[in-house]
């Protein structure tokens, strides 16, 4: 694992964290599941904080757990991004954390009513565009294989939503990932 995680090329360590979306039917299994899934998280950030990179954290229907493991294992030593940020009110706090919001393609979407709605509670600092390829192909490439060129249809969105232009929420982006990703912009 060493060879790859101090790969120049490597610059995060992820993308884990907590899904809660498909748990077993079973509640013994539900928590059993429950449990392994944070002691792994746990482990994720310690690991993170010994080699001293980044969390790509995922979070779906788990943004209570998510959080409180975030700020009791101190992860903001390395801090991160919330890949494909869910929009949940409850991991705003985690901007002062030293972690980032992953706004991709769903900010596009005509149901992506609370998104939009915590889109400018965001910190304009804490704000990353992302792609999930191949999913979650911005409107008005829905239904498509995501590609990264794509991401342009989330910074017209969130420039229109934010009373940005384009080319600020470019730079601004472009700007906060590079902070985020130190070693990033020795790679391009």
């Amino acid at each position: 694992m060493n060879k790859y995680i101090n790969h120049p090329k490597c610059i995060a360590v992820g993308e884990c964290g907590l899904d809660y979306f498909r748990l077993p039917e079973d509640e013994h299994e539900k928590i059993e599941n429950i449990k392994k899934q944070k002691e792994v998280f746990i482990a994720q950030i310690e690991f993170a904080k010994k080699v001293k990179k980044p969390l790509i954290i995922h979070i779906r229907e788990a943004s209570n757990d998510s959080r409180e493991i975030l700020i009791n294992h101190d992860a903001k030593q390395v801090g991160g991004v919330l890949h494909c940020y869910n929009a949940s009110e409850h991991l705003l706090p985690l901007s002062e954390h030293n972690f980032y919001f992953g706004i991709g393609g769903v900010l596009t979407f005509k149901n992506a009513k609370k998104l939009v709605e915590v889109l400018p509670k965001i910190p304009k600092d804490k704000l990353i565009i992302e792609t999930d390829a191949p999913y979650l192909t911005p409107h008005p490439h829905r239904g498509e294989r995501n590609e990264p060129y794509y991401t342009v249809f989330v910074a017209q969105k969130m420039a229109e939503l934010l009373e940005f232009s384009e080319t600020q929420i470019q730079e601004l982006t472009t700007n906060n990932a590079k902070k985020l990703f130190k070693e990033f912009s020795s790679l391009s």
